[in-house]
């Protein structure tokens, strides 16, 4: 399963970011659709051979990380639209900039899935601080507030900032310019760092999620990099309609309140799978819901 998944992974990343998407251009609507509904049916297709090939069970610990991490994927995603306005970013760059970020995405998780996995194996109480992280995490979520976005006070770009020089103007799409014997970064690379410091912060509840589902490294790692594949074009697709789902990130945090209950409650009350995973499509259809109903509402009575 392992030679599947990376033999199917391997592919799909060289055909979405390396061929058809090789050159920087804007992902309109039609395009971010069609590549998201691919994502979805390779992760769908793939769970039907883990049913196939490893049982049941690990089907159903797969189908409810993959939702879990697609759902959070969400907060991701309102956060990079946030990251890309403040640095002025185009649409014709910030495919290169979501690129860059999967690969250390893909990275970053497998290293927070080792270790984790690794923690829960030799400190079973650990799960009890990851429970109360997510508990934490979806009730700010809830009742925070807008978020927002101080790239100023992030330590790496400041790091950036201290020891290689910043051009002001973006240079088409590279990250580094060579000028005078010079190299400088661009504010693109900068953009890359910050997104690939909120990518790590979300990690952090990302991970001990799905880990409250199982603790498989393939089911855990295999479900994750689906979500994050596709990533890329799902935020093209929210980018477009995110008007319409206004409550959607409501409903991610009453997934991470849920899914931290769980864990903290883990010896004391067995939560079927089948009733974690009925809670999570559940909240998903009725924040979806909510808000595409009232977003109609509010078109039709604009005069």
């Amino acid at each position: 399963m392992w030679l599947i998944f990376a033999g199917v992974i391997a592919v799909m990343f060289v055909l979405d970011i390396w061929v058809f998407n090789r050159t920087s251009h804007e992902i309109r609507f039609r395009e971010a659709l069609s590549w998201t509904l691919v994502w979805v049916g390779l992760a769908i297709a793939f769970n039907a051979g883990v049913w196939y090939l490893l049982g049941h069970d690990k089907a159903l610990e797969f189908l409810t990380g993959y939702i879990i991490e697609e759902s959070l994927s969400v907060d991701n995603l309102f956060v990079f639209i946030m990251i890309f306005s403040y640095f002025r970013i185009s649409r014709a760059h910030q495919p290169k900039i979501l690129k860059w970020g999967i690969i250390g995405a893909l990275v970053m998780r497998g290293i927070f899935i080792v270790v984790g996995i690794g923690l829960l194996e030799r400190f079973h109480w650990l799960i009890y601080l990851f429970g109360a992280i997510l508990v934490y995490t979806g009730i700010k979520m809830a009742f925070g507030g807008e978020e927002k976005i101080e790239p100023e006070k992030n330590l790496l770009v400041r790091l950036v900032r201290r020891f290689v020089p910043i051009t002001k103007r973006i240079r088409g799409d590279r990250f580094f310019i060579s000028k005078g014997g010079i190299v400088a970064a661009t504010p693109l690379f900068l953009t890359l760092i910050v997104v690939e410091s909120s990518d790590l912060i979300f990690a952090v509840d990302s991970i001990p999620a799905v880990l409250a589902v199982t603790h498989d490294p393939f089911i855990v790692y295999s479900s994750n990099v689906f979500a994050i594949m596709g990533l890329r074009s799902l935020y093209y697709l929210l980018a477009h309609v995110m008007e319409m789902f206004a409550y959607l990130k409501l409903g991610v945090s009453c997934i991470l309140t849920f899914v931290g209950a769980k864990m903290l409650l883990v010896d004391l009350v067995e939560i079927p799978l089948y009733f974690s995973l009925g809670v999570i499509v559940g909240t998903l259809a009725i924040s979806i819901l909510i808000s595409v109903t009232l977003a109609g509402r509010k078109r039709g009575a604009k005069p």
